[in-house]
């Protein structure tokens, strides 16, 4: 096996110009880590933003360093003590998250329980833009929120990449589920399980909803004061997410005053969910949109689709 391998990096901050390919050195197990031959790679907001300066560029440092953190592969190498992989294992995963997980690469290592099996109904692309998003929604909706039967949730961008995932997680919880979209998108919400759609362009939400169990906020404060707003629809007691691009810490305490919650949330490694994902993608209760798929090579055209922000589903590199 060669001792490099084909990545996309960059030396600086900057527009998706500064993304490029490159020979870097191929990384090695460690004990109870897996080496991933890397198939397919998710492309996600975070992505951009790390690469522009923000996002998890305080994390990662300055440059040069190689993003990405969603993975569709084949186990390659496992490090000492691990038993739950062997090589020729398909898995996927959001390993490392927020440090450095290098996705946009041929080959990445990574904690063996940070993955789990690939779902076996889905190739590779849809795999790879399922773990960050679908954890995201898993995180907030079951484990922050514990959404129950009967309960009404609001998700805000329900049409992006974390929301449509959260519009069927919420189907499948047996929640009340009403998302924000644009117009063009409601048909395909309703088909995913949404029960009410909101077109933002033209209907202030907090007009169109009210007694709300959980928002779950990826547009923002930034994006026309929606956290501030969502408060407006949540029932004495009611839960407001915020990702935590879009967390306005002030609102904790405004909500507190006025007898709701609020909190932000970043998403974990979570290998053990990722397992009951992948069952109820293999059940056909749960699937991953991904709009289009760019080799490798053209990192930098998806960024630019993806910045463009009106993708439905998610946005995949295809690394073989």
């Amino acid at each position: 096996m060669s001792s490099t391998m084909r990545a996309i990096t960059q030396d600086s901050f900057g527009g998706p110009d500064v993304l490029r390919l490159a020979e870097v050195p191929r990384p090695a197990p460690q004990p109870t880590e897996i080496l991933v031959r890397v198939h397919a790679a998710g492309v996600n907001p975070v992505d951009w933003k790390t690469r522009q300066g923000s996002g998890m560029a305080g994390v990662l440092g300055e440059p040069p360093f190689i993003l990405g953190w969603d993975v569709s592969g084949v186990v390659e190498e496992v490090g000492f003590g691990v038993t739950v992989f062997a090589p020729g294992d398909e898995v996927y995963g959001m390993p490392w998250f927020p440090r450095q997980a290098g996705a946009y690469a041929e080959y990445v290592t990574a904690p063996a329980r940070q993955f789990a099996r690939k779902p076996a109904t889905v190739g590779h692309e849809a795999a790879a833009g399922t773990p960050l998003a679908a954890l995201t929604a898993w995180q907030s909706l079951v484990d922050t929120a514990a959404l129950a039967r009967g309960q009404r949730v609001l998700v805000h961008a329900a049409a992006g990449g974390v929301g449509h995932l959260a519009v069927q997680i919420a189907r499948h919880l047996g929640a009340y589920v009403i998302g924000t979209a644009s117009a063009a998108k409601h048909d395909w919400l309703r088909s995913l399980g949404a029960d009410e759609v909101i077109d933002y362009t033209t209907t202030r939400f907090e007009e169109a909803v009210r007694d709300v169990d959980v928002v779950l906020d990826m547009a923002g404060e930034a994006h026309d004061r929606t956290s501030t707003r969502s408060l407006e629809v949540l029932r004495p007691g009611g839960l407001l997410v915020m990702v935590s691009s879009s967390a306005a810490p002030e609102l904790i305490d405004r909500a507190r005053e006025r007898g709701l919650r609020a909190t932000g949330i970043l998403v974990e490694p979570d290998g053990a969910a990722l397992a009951r994902i992948a069952e109820l993608i293999d059940k056909g209760e749960l699937s991953a949109e991904v709009e289009e798929v760019y080799p490798l090579a053209q990192a930098a055209e998806a960024h630019r689709r993806g910045e463009q922000g009106r993708t439905r589903g998610k946005i995949v590199l295809n690394v073989t």
